[in-house]
């Protein structure tokens, strides 16, 4: 028998959930690593088939933590009844603002696109900030294994993957390098609504920038001072409750 450690991956190639990814083996506070296996971010899991539910399955997975908004989730719920789901809602905006555009004839490019995706990350920020203490309420409550998890997995996921990476003490750099992980791994297929929209907004819409992160750091400075600041007052996480984060989520 080999002593040899499995190697684990990254990515799950599922064949009914895009982007479900780990957010282990990132080197994060005190020289330590994010454990693997315990907090995973996907788009929806209302495509399962039952091969992705029997790796969930034997992932021990607990608990799936919604960001949809209310009626945004409704027709496709997670096909996985084995575990809890919690809904956290963040209604979705950045199409209606795009049609709207359509609609009065504004401009409709690739670069108006992308500020409009900017402003949807700093209304995370300004709008939806109860939604991600509520998240990390139960981080501290230690339901992993976990999955994070929007419509695409990319915006309202990625947004919350920078901020337990960063509680969790891992550098900007390698948090950016998972946030653009989407790019590699995302299958575009949830952009079927948005057929009406140029090449160049879509293109926009199925991928991510840096500088949509950027835009919600930008208005976590303003509205709060710095990210310290926005973690205790805004998130509820302050020193006792990263010592927390550290003994459920970081190896020992």
């Amino acid at each position: 028998m080999s002593d040899r450690a499995p190697v684990l991956t990254r990515h799950l190639n599922l064949a009914g959930a895009s982007n479900f990814r780990d957010l282990g083996g990132y080197s994060a506070r005190g020289g330590r690593l994010t454990q693997w296996r315990r907090l995973f971010r996907s788009n929806h899991l209302g495509h399962l088939t039952e091969d992705d539910i029997a790796v969930l399955r034997e992932l021990g997975l607990k608990s799936a933590f919604d960001l949809r908004g209310v009626d945004e989730r409704l027709p496709a719920l997670c096909r996985y009844d084995g575990i809890a789901v919690h809904s956290l809602p963040i209604e979705p905006v950045t199409l209606a603002v795009l049609r709207e555009r359509l609609v009065t004839g504004k401009p409709l490019r690739a670069e108006e696109t992308a500020e409009i995706m900017r402003d949807s990350y700093r209304n995370y920020v300004r709008h939806n900030t109860e939604s991600y203490r509520t998240l990390f309420t139960h981080l501290l409550d230690d339901s992993a294994p976990l999955v994070i998890h929007c419509t695409a997995g990319k915006d309202r996921t990625g947004f919350a993957a920078a901020l337990i990476l960063k509680a969790l003490g891992v550098s900007d750099e390698l948090i950016i390098e998972d946030y653009l992980l989407t790019n590699r791994f995302y299958k575009r297929v949830e952009l079927g609504t948005s057929s009406d929209f140029p090449d160049e907004v879509r293109t926009v819409l199925g991928s991510v920038e840096a500088s949509f992160l950027a835009a919600a750091l930008d208005a976590i400075r303003t509205d709060y001072g710095d990210l310290e600041a926005y973690f205790e007052a805004g998130l509820g996480v302050g020193p006792r409750e990263r010592a927390m984060l550290d003994q459920r989520y970081l190896d020992s």
